[in-house]
This record gives C-alpha cells, sequence and structure tokens, in this order.
C-alpha cells in the first residue's frame, strides 16, 4: 500500500482514480454503519468514507483518535461538501484499510485551538508538531531557508561550516562550556557566533561566504530568544556600507516576497541617535507615531517642581483620550520601568496644567503635537537614558492597547551609526559596545585620539565615537546585526589599548587573529540574521517556539528530554569534573 498523495492534494480532478494515502485519524465517526475516517497527514485533511455494505466499517468504526492508517480506494464526489478546507470537494470510498500502528489517548486534541497549557504541549513535542498551525510554521521555515540559499547563491555566497566545537570568547553573552575529556581541565565553548571563523574566512580568500549557523548564548530567555538558535551568518570582502545595505535588504525583499510580501527598497535609515530621540528605542517600531519630544528647554522654569527641578523631561501624545482608571495602569506600568510616576494631560483635565502659565502650556501642547481627542503623558528625570527607554516602552505599551500593532505590516528599517563604545558603571571604565574588531567611522578616527603605546583612554572621546556597525529592525525586533571590521593592525592595537586590553593578553586571547591580520587582510564587513526571528515574523507569531521544532522553556528547559540532565558519576570522572 504505497503512498499515492498526500490527504491535502485531493481535489475534484483526482474523481474516479484510485489512490492511497496514509495519515493520522483527527477523528472518526460511526452512523450506525456509515463510517467516516477524516486521515490527516502534514498537507491536509481527507474524508475516507466506509459505507454500510463495505465489510470494512466494523474495523473502521474501530478506529480511534492518532491512530496511524493507510488508507486505499476511489475519490469521489461528497454530497455534503465542506468548502472550508481544500479537500471539501472529494472523499474517498474506501476499498482497503491497514492499521498501522494504534495509539493511546493523547494528552491534548490535535487542533489548533488547543486548550492545554504550553508545558504540556512541550512535554509532548511530538504530539504538539502534528497540529497544522506548527507544521505550517516549519513548512515556511523550510521555503525561507531555501528561499535565502537561493539568493545568496546567485550572488556569489559560498556556503561554508564552521566548528560547533570553539574557544570560549571573552566577550559577549555566558558561554555554554563543554568539558574535554582528552584534556582534562580544558574546555571547549560552543559558538555564540561564528565571528572569528568567518573573518578568518575571508582573510583565506573565500570572498563571500554564509552559512545557517547554530549558535548557543548562556542569557536569560524571553518571547523572541531561545538558548539555542539558528542565524543567518554572512561576511564579504572588499565591500563598503552600501554593499552590505544593498545586497541584505535584496536578500530580505526576496525573502518576503517569496511569500507574497512587498518590501519596498530602499529601506529607510536611522541614525541610533536618531532613533533613540524619536522612539526611544534602537529598535522601534515605526507601524505607529507617538513619537518623543523634548520638553526639558520649556519646563526649566515653569512652577511644577517635576518638571522643573528635572534635568530631562519628554513626552508622547497617543490619539486616544485615556480615561483615569487607563492612565492609573499605565502609570503602575512605567514605575516598573524605575521611574517615579508619569505626567499626563487632556483637553478636559490634566495632571500638571494648573501648575503651568497658559502660555507655558500651550508652547508645551505645541511641542507635542497634543490635539483634542489625544493624552499627553510626560516623563521627567536626570537620567536620560532612562527616560527615553521608559517613554519608548510606554508608546508600545499604548499601541499595544489600541491594538495598532498589526501582525501582517512589515516596518523595515536600517539604525545606523551606533555608539563604538559604551560606558560601563560596574567597571567604571569605557568598553566595547559590540566585538572588538568593529571598525569606527573614518570621521571618528580622531577620536581615538595618538596611538602611543601606553597612552590612555582619558586622551580620546570615545563617547562620541561611532561605529560603521548597523541593525535591520522590523515591527520591534532587532532582526541582524553587523559592521563593516577594522582590518588596520595599527588601528586594531589602538582599540586594544583604548579598552585596558595589555599586548600579552591581547596575544593570548586573540593571538590567532592578529596572527592571521598580519598576512595581508581584505577590507570586510558582514552580518547575522535571526534565522528565528525572521520566520517569526513571517508566520505572524510573537512566540519564538511556535516556529522552532524542538524549543526550551524560558528557564533553559526542554520538558520533552529532561534536559539539562544529571551526568553520572562514571562519565563526571572521564571528564576529571567533580562537583561540590
Amino acid at each position: 500500500m504505497t503512498r499515492t498523495h498526500y490527504c491535502g492534494e485531493l481535489r475534484p480532478a483526482h474523481i474516479g482514480q484510485t489512490v492511497t494515502i496514509c495519515g493520522w485519524v483527527q477523528r472518526s465517526r460511526d452512523l450506525g454503519g456509515l463510517v467516516f475516517i477524516d486521515l490527516r497527514d502534514r498537507e491536509g485533511i481527507a474524508q475516507c468514507t466506509f459505507d454500510s455494505d463495505n465489510p470494512l466499517s466494523g474495523d473502521a468504526a474501530q478506529t480511534r483518535a492518532e491512530w496511524c492508517l493507510s488508507v486505499t480506494g476511489t475519490v469521489r464526489e461528497r454530497s455534503n461538501k465542506n468548502l472550508n478546507i481544500p479537500t471539501g470537494e472529494v472523499e474517498i470510498e474506501v476499498t482497503e484499510l491497514r492499521v498501522l500502528s494504534r495509539a493511546q489517548t493523547p494528552p491534548f486534541e490535535i487542533e489548533d485551538d488547543v486548550r492545554a497549557g504550553e508545558l504540556l504541549r512541550l512535554e509532548y513535542r511530538y504530539l504538539d508538531l502534528r497540529r497544522p498551525v506548527l507544521q505550517r510554521n516549519i513548512a515556511i521555515r523550510h521555503r525561507a531557508m531555501q528561499a535565502v540559499r537561493r539568493y545568496l547563491d546567485g550572488r556569489g555566497f559560498y556556503e561554508i561550516e564552521t566548528p560547533i566545537l570553539t574557544a570560549s570568547t571573552p566577550e559577549g553573552s555566558r558561554d555554554y562550556i563543554i568539558p574535554s575529556r582528552l584534556h582534562k581541565g580544558r574546555f571547549y565553548a560552543l559558538p555564540q557566533s561564528p565571528q572569528q571563523y568567518k573573518q578568518l574566512l575571508m582573510v583565506g580568500g573565500m570572498d563571500k561566504y554564509f552559512q545557517f549557523a547554530r549558535c548557543a548564548r548562556d542569557e536569560d530567555l524571553r518571547a523572541d530568544r531561545q538558548p539555542d538558535f539558528t542565524q543567518i551568518d554572512a561576511e564579504m570582502s572588499f565591500v563598503d556600507l552600501e554593499d552590505i545595505y544593498e545586497t541584505f535588504e535584496g536578500m530580505i525583499a526576496d525573502l518576503f516576497g517569496t511569500f507574497g510580501i512587498s518590501v519596498p527598497l530602499p529601506l529607510p535609515r536611522l541614525t541610533w541617535r536618531e532613533a533613540m530621540e524619536r522612539y526611544g528605542s534602537d529598535k522601534p517600531d515605526t507601524r505607529f507615531g507617538f513619537e518623543l519630544k523634548d520638553l526639558t528647554d520649556l519646563t526649566r522654569e515653569c512652577g511644577f517642581g517635576v518638571f522643573a527641578n528635572a534635568k530631562n523631561v519628554r513626552c508622547i501624545v497617543v490619539d486616544h483620550e485615556f480615561t483615569r482608571k487607563e492612565i492609573d495602569t499605565l502609570t503602575e506600568f512605567v514605575k516598573g520601568l524605575n521611574v517615579k510616576g508619569l505626567a499626563w494631560h487632556k483637553a478636559e483635565s490634566s495632571g500638571f496644567a494648573k501648575f503651568l502659565t497658559e502660555p507655558e502650556l500651550a508652547a508645551v501642547c505645541e511641542r507635542a503635537g497634543f490635539a483634542a481627542g489625544s493624552t499627553l503623558f510626560a516623563i521627567s528625570d536626570d537620567n536620560e537614558t532612562l527616560v527615553k527607554t521608559t517613554l519608548g516602552a510606554l508608546r508600545l505599551e499604548c499601541a499595544r492597547r489600541l491594538d495598532l500593532l498589526k501582525p501582517d505590516q512589515y516596518n523595515f528599517l536600517w539604525i545606523t551609526e551606533f555608539p563604538l563604545f559604551e560606558y560601563s558603571e560596574e567597571e567604571g571604565r569605557f568598553v566595547a559596545a559590540q566585538h572588538l574588531f568593529t571598525s569606527p567611522k573614518d570621521e571618528d578616527i580622531p577620536l581615538l585620539g595618538g596611538s602611543d603605546p601606553g597612552q590612555s583612554s582619558e586622551t580620546a572621546d570615545l563617547s562620541k565615537v561611532r561605529s560603521k556597525g548597523y541593525d535591520m529592525v522590523c515591527n520591534g525586533y532587532e532582526l541582524c546585526s553587523g559592521s563593516i571590521r577594522i582590518h588596520d593592525a595599527g588601528l586594531q592595537a589602538r582599540m586594544f589599548e583604548l579598552l585596558g586590553i595589555p599586548k600579552d593578553e591581547a596575544e593570548r586571547r586573540f593571538g590567532h587573529m592578529l596572527k592571521a591580520f598580519s598576512y595581508g587582510v581584505p577590507p570586510h564587513g558582514g552580518i547575522g540574521f535571526g534565522f528565528d526571528r525572521l520566520v517569526m515574523l513571517l508566520c505572524q507569531t510573537a512566540n519564538i517556539r511556535d516556529v522552532v521544532a524542538f524549543p526550551k522553556t524560558q528557564s533553559a528547559v526542554e520538558p520533552m528530554t529532561g534536559c539539562p540532565s544529571a551526568m553520572d558519576a562514571k562519565q563526571l570522572e572521564e571528564l576529571g569534573i567533580g562537583l561540590a
């Protein structure tokens, strides 16, 4: 009984043909000798009919949900058509039935509108994967992967695998560490990114590289993050920023076009500073307005002490008149982000208007773009970054409550000119905002100061140095991050000096890179796309676990296999590991 068709393939054009389908029982109905079985596979559902005089009807009546069957019969027109499904105009008049395997009663119904909790479904992920919505998502993931491969192959990229067992990286997130049995006391790490390998491929003359890289980061999880994930990783030689933008926004347009989604090119661009000023985020959602406005200069001399005594006062205006109860819940929301409170103003009532003169209030409303029917929200604090990021979170929360976040609307843009350094309060010094091989903008190199050995960062103006780094964002998600790399040995040495990395430590940590870069390194740049997040957007879901075959929970546990699991004493002894 070799399968001839998938269940979901049958159409009126197949009427009169003898077919064999295989799949799982979605439901079985016995109507007094007339038996119907809805058989399901990854492509859809087909109705299999056993007329009352069919000698197989008794066996068919015994089948239960999720039994695995093979069915042969003749396709015929259905008398009671179901136009809600693609196969709803036909059915199979069964002549042969084979039970391939029986099934216990599943712990939840295999349907899209499942009521079972996510933890239970992850424990039985192999059953959850039978649900049509997840099978659709995995199919979209497959098609997306092939579209990217076709595009990059057409652009002259080589697909090259880099090692899974690597040296621990001292920067970025925490590594997942793997002990070595052959070299006791020494460890591999799972790659957070193939960053160094792909740059070494450029030194090796590969020119254009990509791979669907499996990466792992031991960091706190959220709805759009997994501990192990897939990255579209790429690098190009002899390129500048415009080459990167053109190549990879073209890839996105081609990928989304595969699914009938138009992405107008070129993509808009915002500098990091512009994004923070206007949206309070370096991954802004631009599907709606509510942009930030700076009121600091207008309120410095006003009678409202909350404004007058703060170094930063900024606001957003939301095109909706919130009730006092709604404003109270939004106030609690921003307090959870470490600000003291939320000032508000509406046409008929206000939390601060009585403290301002009429000219002051008029100036505030004009600057903010306030109009009747809207609500102005303002936040003040001495910490400028806190004010911006809190308002950025508030504008998103307001958009959620007003149902403005439409999943079928895609607003892509580039964020450019990220800071090359950021100040670490914990360490009391500047640290690299990205990895150590990110190039500064050419015009900002003088801000790095001289390159005399031993010159400290105090002689440089690191807070103003912009990088040749870039992110592509869409609908509030960071989809990729990348940069043009440093290829000048003197500039790289200066970076190490500014970050307080002595020569001997630089040699220990990056000696293989420095050695390679002494043999004629080409100018190069690259990018890494979060493939799982791209598929999330294509599937219009907000949960990354919906597009990964075997995901982990937010506590980095896989309920199905129970990992991470304990190791027995013999295994630990072989690895030379003792547990406290």
